[in-house]
């Protein structure tokens, strides 16, 4: 069985987010149950020179969007055991960043359609297509429709994954038009038609054979006006064909045994973890005290990831005997409030504004506690990292983090973290006054860190589901 995986990014060879981490790390799972998994992707100028230069040139071919005819280089690489396909245009994709153009509907149309126009310069046509988020949602579209009647299309069969309902990829509705050479019929409220624009992520939705998300509960949550981002009637249509499956994360990848940017390997010593703490606090400025409770955060700065509650709890976490240590960058209001905060609390608050992988896993592995108190969140993987890395994760209540982080027990002994409920700075003060009772308790704490221990994080479980998927639609 093959399938093809097209995305718009992913780990090894480009990354903005935890899309590339999934579209990186469950095409591995995948070949190890046996399925032969391609990648497609555009060859980003970001690219490094050293994987491009060793990328093997297949051919050609050249897309016909609307009026412009643009050329379409066909490149192969094969990185940790997975063949990469690289799709060349260096008008829409050889620039400085991935994502932020003003022609971003051009550049993933023309993708959509190169992805469908570069298998004819294969030697073989896939079983499956699984598309990642709006960027490759017009495929499904553009298969049912534009390429039905063409030799060896019509037995291709689609997989659509949301990672992010949030982000749709809505365009004007003319744009759209002229990019497809598509006439009215194709633009209804029940095709492509979204409140007078069109959405690349409905076109997604609509057309795809089998539509997964990335956990259970976001699965459920997104077919309700709360979560659905004005698509849930669409969800709640299609609910038969939409399947939760939660992500996971490259073990060998996250492995603080084996992490070159972890000072000191550990996997669950608790006093190698606390040199890897005093190593942080000194990296970052912090007083060096190994009994201080450290709490981590690694995030986007915005809205969605909850830290308008941690600023508004700040005054009153800092009254406890913790640190916190915060890496990320996003909205301006939220940076520089975050900056002044540095300034009130020296050497008990840090915050590296931008991104830094190195540190990153240094937070993961030197925090005691990591703070995830997202607004939404389709699965996440911070907290499996966290989990991995053996450190408590506390979350909100929502999506994949209700399907991961199970609170803690102190009658029962079960659970490997903590949760809150409702998106308030008082539950959030609450439940980290919580955890930091249980952290003074050595053996509840121990309990809590062996929970975490017992689960595999990996990739395997989900593996498997989207295998029985795959072979379903495949018949």
């Amino acid at each position: 069985m093959r399938v093809l995986f097209a995305a718009s990014e992913a780990v090894p060879l480009v990354k903005t987010g935890g899309l590339a981490d999934v579209v990186g790390a469950l095409p591995k799972a995948l070949a190890k149950r046996g399925v032969d998994v391609t990648v497609m992707l555009p060859k980003y100028g970001e690219i490094s020179k050293d994987v491009t230069d060793r990328a093997v040139y297949l051919g050609y071919t050249f897309v016909q969007m609307g009026w412009r005819r643009q050329y379409c280089g066909v490149l192969e690489i094969i990185e940790d055991g997975i063949r990469y396909l690289l799709l060349d245009n260096e008008y829409y994709f050889n620039r400085g960043y991935l994502y932020g153009y003003g022609d971003e509907a051009e550049r993933f149309t023309f993708f959509s359609f190169a992805v469908l126009d570069s298998l004819q310069v294969l030697s073989e046509m896939p079983d499956i297509i699984h598309c990642h988020d709006w960027q490759t949602g017009l495929i499904p579209m553009l298969l049912r429709t534009r390429y039905a009647n063409r030799p060896g299309y019509r037995d291709i069969r689609t997989v659509f994954t949301v990672h992010n309902l949030k982000y749709q990829g809505v365009f004007p509705r003319e744009l759209l038009q002229d990019l497809l050479s598509a006439g009215d019929d194709l633009f209804t409220e029940d095709k492509l038609e979204f409140y007078g624009a069109a959405s690349c992520m409905k076109a997604g939705l609509r057309y795809a054979d089998k539509l997964t998300t990335v956990s259970p509960t976001y699965a459920r949550e997104i077919q309700t006006e709360t979560y659905g981002e004005k698509l849930d009637g669409l969800l709640r249509e299609r609910a038969a064909d939409l399947y939760g499956i939660v992500n996971g994360i490259d073990t060998d990848e996250f492995d603080p045994m084996k992490d070159p940017h972890v000072p000191v390997p550990y996997r669950d010593s608790r006093a190698k973890k606390r040199q890897n703490k005093i190593a942080l606090q000194q990296e970052l400025g912090l007083q060096a005290d190994g009994s201080v409770p450290v709490i981590g955060i690694v995030s986007r700065l915005v809205d969605q990831k909850g830290l308008d509650l941690v600023i508004e709890a700040l005054p009153e976490l800092m009254e406890e005997n913790i640190q916190i240590v915060i890496l990320g960058a996003g909205e301006p209001a939220l940076e520089a409030t975050l900056q002044e905060a540095v300034q009130r609390y020296p050497g008990r608050l840090a915050v590296w504004f931008g991104f830094n992988e190195g540190l990153a896993r240094r937070i993961y592995a030197g925090s005691d506690i990591y703070l995830m108190p997202s607004k939404f969140e389709p699965c996440g993987l911070s907290q499996l990292i966290a989990l991995r890395y053996r450190t408590v994760p506390i979350v909100r209540e929502t999506g994949g983090l209700c399907d991961t982080v199970e609170s803690f027990n102190e009658y029962t002994g079960t659970g490997n973290g903590f949760s809150f409920g409702p998106a308030s700075a008082h539950d959030l003060l609450f439940t980290v006054r919580r955890a930091l009772f249980f952290y003074r308790d050595e053996n509840a704490w121990a309990k809590i860190l062996a929970n975490g221990a017992k689960r595999n994080y990996g990739w395997d479980n989900s593996a498997r589901e989207y295998e029985r998927l795959y072979r379903e639609l495949a018949g």
